[in-house]
């Protein structure tokens, strides 16, 4: 029966809420800085003189790593204002010998590992637990990212604390100096998202520079690295700054986008004696709306969605019983995409934006859609509706999506409920619909409870705890000295959102994590090292049968020059209830197993134009044995070229059985940058598993954000034993080239 029983979710996240009503874990007031107004004209060249450098509100940089707390060796001037329409920022970066930067990309959104950077991170709602990245290099190159879960290791939303596909419209310049280089960089204030209290606006600041020649990175505040990795773009260590009397413009963004091309496939016919040709010409265009209806509240409408045809998921092999997860790169889903997060553990989410649009049999066309994202009051509220076209058997649908959250207790714990639905015009209809919590109870202990269910039309009386999930954990996050995390999970046999990502169904799980780390201090090389073991059991709920049983324990180090390692030994137990395929010829049977396994990885100094990351795994498999082995090299020319590659092996035998599996994935990547606006990039993937060689170039031209054109060329090519017979010959199975504009218009 399709029934929702949304009361009996609430009432035990009410009793959890009960015990944290004390608010141990809150935090001392802030003290906030006045940020100055930019009352002179500010000329945007990268060059911070003039009126606009000297009246501008003074920040200070202290170094976090390697010696927290020793002056910075390299001299910073970074200065914060604004007007009616834009944040400003500007930085003067000092070198003692200029001829130690390091610039590595200009590519929009390149990554920033092993370059030179500077940039700022805005908790602009000041939630002290999500915020928005802002970063550059010398060569001027632009990379923005969204935060959520305080950056935390263990994500609120289940699927990683950064999400680098977001984009917004900002702009930076940057100019080489005789004492090093310089930046400015404007921020529209349409592209923050604020809330405005008495005419005052607060933020979160924090600032981030990385010299990479010594290796060395300078925040502000002062970031004590007991707080981990991530620490330096952690909003609840973020400073407060203060805005008075701005408002935020309200445009409209209308982006159309039109694709044309042509694909030709290859198709194996039954027999496997030849392929069928289909030439098909390919013409699209569809558009986006993005409307700004207060400085705090964000209208997204799409008609015929732009399906992201010019971004690529990596070849992966699939060794495990569980389904792999991809994640979204579609444009549209990515605005404040962490707000949709409620995460069911590791990958598993009840709302998978991938479901919408994309199915086995290829893309499906959503025909358009809304979304509302934003804050009312203290409530952080997302809605979404998508409606898809008929595709073979999957009928057209509406997906529907309803998200609320809001801080509680103290700053740093949060309250929050998601419903989505999924209605087919067939007369199927699903829904799921749940309350997390997270809850910071005293120093960096938190607790975290989830619970959810789902309602479908094909699911005749199922038991309460059959559609149900609930999760519960309490753990320390600190990351110097002694931590922990205990977990418990419920997942029931039928609890399956249809537009969630769920891997594992009608099993119950125990977890448990004890980790001590170490910071030797500055008279040591090393920068941290750390001891950690944990245990997890989960069973499955009919029978009480063993699903898996992991004890896993290792240590981890890294050198203050950037260095990296780690190492670990796992004592694994599985009950496999029906056998497995890894393919035609290779399986593991139904049954219980025990073995011992290893992994280790070390990588050397991205800062370097040559820096390499191997690992190696292995041990027992089942009732096999497996190695693996991957090697990823990168060479970084100059700012204008790299060129890096990988090569994974998996190596698996069953001697007593006479079975064998091995795979390969090999990739190659070339990148050629010409400026910050044109880039060309060419790779190739093999896969053995799947018999097939992909290639894709594609040119990018971004005059400015918003604008973009693309010219793509893809390839599929089986390899040499991908079939049989005269069907071995064709050339290609797809071939594709695509042209693609998007064009925005600000209204």
């Amino acid at each position: 029966m399709f029934k929702l029983k949304i009361y009996q979710l609430i009432l035990p996240l009410a009793g959890i809420l009960m015990l944290t009503i004390n608010p141990l874990g809150a935090k001392t007031a802030k003290s906030i800085l006045s940020i100055a107004r930019a009352n002179s004209t500010i000329t945007f060249d990268g060059l911070p003189e003039g009126p606009c450098w000297e009246n501008a509100t003074p920040i200070p940089v202290f170094q976090h790593s390697p010696n927290f707390g020793d002056e910075p060796t390299e001299q910073t001037e970074m200065r914060i204002a604004y007007n009616d329409k834009y944040l400003w920022v500007f930085a003067k970066l000092y070198y003692n010998d200029p001829s130690n930067i390091v610039s590595k990309t200009k590519k929009r959104d390149g990554t920033a590992t092993g370059t030179d950077i500077f940039g700022i991170i805005l908790d602009t709602y000041n939630t002290n637990e999500s915020a928005l990245a802002f970063f550059t290099s010398p060569s001027g190159h632009r990379t923005d990212y969204e935060i959520s879960n305080d950056a935390s290791g263990s994500s609120f939303s289940g699927k990683g604390s950064i999400n680098y596909s977001w984009n917004t419209f900002w702009d930076v310049k940057t100019a080489r100096t005789p004492y090093g280089w310089s930046m400015e960089m404007r921020v529209p204030f349409s592209s923050l998202k604020f809330q405005e209290v008495g005419g005052k606006v607060t933020m979160g600041l924090m600032v981030n520079r990385k010299v990479s020649h010594n290796n060395e990175l300078y925040t502000y505040p002062e970031i004590d690295p007991k707080h981990g990795m991530l620490a330096p773009i952690k909003p609840s260590l973020a400073a407060k700054i203060e805005f008075e009397g701005i408002k935020a413009e309200k445009p409209v963004y209308v982006s159309p986008y039109v694709i044309t091309g042509m694909e030709q496939k290859r198709t194996l016919s039954l027999d496997k004696t030849h392929y069928d040709k289909d030439n098909s010409p390919e013409l699209d265009a569809g558009l986006d709306i993005k409307y700004n209806i207060s400085s705090n509240l964000t209208l997204d409408l799409t008609a015929n969605t732009d399906f992201a045809q010019v971004e690529a998921d990596d070849e992966r092999v699939n060794i495990t019983r569980y389904s792999l997860y991809f994640p979204e790169k579609r444009m549209f889903f990515q605005e404040r995409s962490s707000l949709f997060g409620f995460g069911l553990g590791g990958s598993q989410e009840l709302f998978y934006s991938r479901r919408i649009g994309i199915s086995h049999d290829g893309p499906v066309r959503i025909f358009g859609g809304a979304r509302l994202t934003g804050r009312v009051g203290k409530w952080d509220i997302g809605l979404l509706d998508m409606q898809t076209q008929k595709l073979n058997d999957i009928p057209s649908e509406n997906f529907g999506v309803f998200r609320v959250r809001r801080q509680v207790v103290n700053e740093n714990s949060f309250l929050g409920a998601m419903a989505t639905t999924r209605l087919g015009n067939n007369g199927s209809r699903s829904a799921a619909y749940g309350i997390d919590g997270i809850f910071r109870l005293f120093g960096d202990d938190y607790l975290e409870t989830k619970v959810a269910q789902v309602a479908n039309s094909e699911t005749e009386n199922p038991g309460f705890k059959d559609n149900s999930f609930a999760h519960i954990q309490w753990e320390r996050r600190n990351q110097k000295g002694f931590s922990y995390k205990f977990s418990y999970g419920y997942t029931g046999k039928m609890f399956y959102p249809t537009v969630g990502f769920i891997s594992k169904l009608g099993v119950q799980s125990y977890s448990a994590r004890a980790q001590y780390d170490w910071l030797p201090g500055n008279s040591s090389k090393i920068y941290s090292l750390k001891l950690f073991l944990s245990n997890t059991y989960v069973q499955r709920i009919q029978g009480k049968e063993l699903e898996s049983r992991t004890i896993f324990g290792g240590v981890s180090v890294s050198s203050k020059t950037g260095w990296t390692g780690f190492g670990s030994f796992s004592q694994v137990k599985d009950g496999i209830k029906y056998n497995f395929y890894l393919a035609a010829d290779a399986y593991v049977p139904a049954g219980e197993y025990s073995y011992l396994t290893f992994f280790s990885l070390l990588s050397s100094p991205s800062s370097k134009p040559l820096s390499v990351s191997l690992n190696l795994s292995g041990g027992g498999y089942y009732d096999g044995n497996r190695l693996s082995a991957s090697f990823s090299p990168m060479f970084r020319a100059s700012s204008s070229l790299q060129l890096s590659g990988s090569y994974s092996l998996n190596k698996i035998s069953f001697d007593k059985r006479n079975q064998k599996f091995t795979s390969h994935i090999a990739r190659l990547k070339l990148m050629y940058m010409h400026s910050t606006k044109v880039s060309l990039s060419s790779f190739i993937q093999y896969n053995s598993q799947s018999n097939l060689a992909i290639g894709n170039i594609r040119l990018r031209y971004n005059p400015r954000e918003g604008n973009d054109f693309y010219l793509v060329y893809n390839e599929i090519k089986p390899s040499f034993n991908y079939d049989f017979g005269e069907a071995r010959k064709v050339p290609f199975l797809n071939r594709m080239v695509l042209l693609k504009y998007i064009h925005t218009f600000k209204m």
